[in-house]
């Protein structure tokens, strides 16, 4: 742990270098703050003795330098005038101690080995934490909470067995992850693996995609291709947010799934195929299959066995370890060294309702590696929503105003029904009440949206 001491006398500056080095520390002295700045900008120094009084740029504007430089540093500020207000208004500016003049040695003796420890157990739950990021990762999805390791536990049990599976989760939350795992823990694991998003395409090129064209079937019909489940004929076909496809091509595929038999786009010629089919959805399907936008039939084939992703805002304890993950990956892909987030960064990131789930997150942290100059990731790098807090009805910059207990009651509702994508059934078992009361809530709540106008 090397120190570095700032002091524009160069009597002072040689006099703490000899404390430093009979303490057993190594030091680098300077009477020039911007040398200073060099040094911790090049990583040389993790801590800075700096003096508070000096000409050109004070100790308390060389504190707030070095934090903007490096979010991780520790500045210990040294005064010949010290007073408690003093000390307690640096330490809340982010300096790590203020001591008096002449420095005493075993006060000093004392704040360092602190550091060194601290240091010290940094450096051995970094360690542990990669460890347990290798331990804990299964088949490239990272989660340790309850609800993640049911997650896994099911699907060790269903890989092996050859059988349709629905995933019902969120957008964002990993649904593809978890198709994948269950391809690569499955006796197919070596045929291949194809994803489609229905979501992505008209009916006739979702077509074509998945069943294939012969030449002259359609215009820009050039050539003869196969579809998907050709192509993974053998292994697994991952149908994402298979909810948005037609009627019409839901009958097609549940053709594929009774029969095993697939027709080109254009062609008479009947082929047989034998794919397994993961299909994922973010919606209630049976509110689907009610509401005639969904085939009953499809539903019971493809929901043999039904694997339910959480969202993050079930899983927080999860975050700290993806933060971890997403932080190997994009040191590696940008080349960078960043050590991890400071205190107020994390305690930001773990305030948030990540509306987006875990692709949230990710891009959150793909972001903030690519801006940040420094080791520690500060609340600067990440995005500006995450920046500035929400106001009162969640947008920001608004201002709080006293509404009563029902509109905010019937506020906090809308909110939890907007994250579920309208799914009643998730909202009512995350506002913790039975689904006839949040329906009953919802019929009230319209009846008098349509009397307010006549009032």
């Amino acid at each position: 742990m090397t120190v570095c001491v700032l002091d524009d006398e160069t009597a002072m500056v040689e006099m703490l270098q000899e404390s430093l080095r009979c303490l057993g520390f190594a030091s680098i002295g300077t009477s020039d703050p911007q040398f200073a700045l060099e040094m911790i900008e090049k990583g040389r120094v993790r801590v800075v003795m700096s003096d508070i009084k000096m000409p050109g740029m004070d100790g308390l504007q060389f504190l707030e330098h070095a934090l903007r430089q490096d979010p991780g540093i520790y500045v210990i500020l040294m005064t010949g005038y010290y007073s408690l207000d003093n000390a307690i208004a640096a330490i809340k500016r982010g300096a790590y101690d203020y001591i008096p003049k002449p420095v005493d040695r075993l006060r000093l003796k004392k704040s360092l080995d602190e550091l060194a420890d601290s240091f010290n157990r940094r450096k051995r739950i970094r360690t542990l934490e990669q460890q347990l990021l290798t331990d804990l990762e299964f088949h490239g999805v990272v989660g340790r909470s309850p609800a993640m390791l049911e997650v896994f536990e099911m699907v060790r049990k269903v890989a092996r067995h050859y059988t349709n599976i629905l995933l019902i989760g969120a957008t964002g939350a990993g649904k593809e992850l978890i198709a994948k795992s269950i391809h690569q823990m499955s006796p197919v694991s070596q045929q291949r693996f194809a994803v489609c998003n229905c979501s992505a395409m008209v009916d006739t090129l979702l077509e074509s995609q998945l069943f294939g064209h012969v030449r002259g079937a359609f215009t820009g019909a050039t050539d003869t291709r196969p579809g998907l489940f050709e192509y993974a004929n053998g292994g697994t076909v991952f149908l994402d947010e298979v909810v948005e496809t037609s009627l019409p091509m839901q009958a097609k595929l549940l053709r594929v799934i009774q029969n095993r038999e697939i027709q080109r786009v254009g062609s008479p010629e009947v082929r047989r195929v034998d794919v397994r089919l993961i299909a994922a959805t973010n919606r209630d399907l049976r509110a689907e299959v009610l509401a005639g936008r969904f085939r009953e039939d499809l539903f019971y084939r493809l929901s043999t066995i039904q694997i339910r992703v959480p969202s993050l805002s079930e899983r927080l304890d999860d975050i700290p370890m993806l933060i971890q993950f997403f932080l190997k990956k994009y040191n590696e892909a940008y080349s960078k060294q960043i050590q991890g987030l400071t205190r107020k960064t994390q305690a930001v990131l773990l305030q948030h309702s990540w509306p987006g789930n875990v692709r949230e997150l990710e891009n959150v942290i793909s972001c903030a590696c690519l801006t940040s100059v420094s080791e520690f990731i500060d609340i600067d790098d990440l995005p500006e929503n995450l920046q500035k807090p929400a106001g009162q009805n969640g947008k920001a910059g608004d201002t709080w105003r006293p509404l009563p207990l029902e509109e905010v009651r019937r506020q906090h509702i809308r909110r939890v029904l907007e994250a579920c994508d309208g799914n009643r059934v998730r909202a009512a078992q995350l506002l913790g009440i039975g689904r006839t009361s949040l329906y009953r809530f919802l019929k009230r709540s319209e009846r008098k949206s349509v009397a307010a106008p006549t009032a």
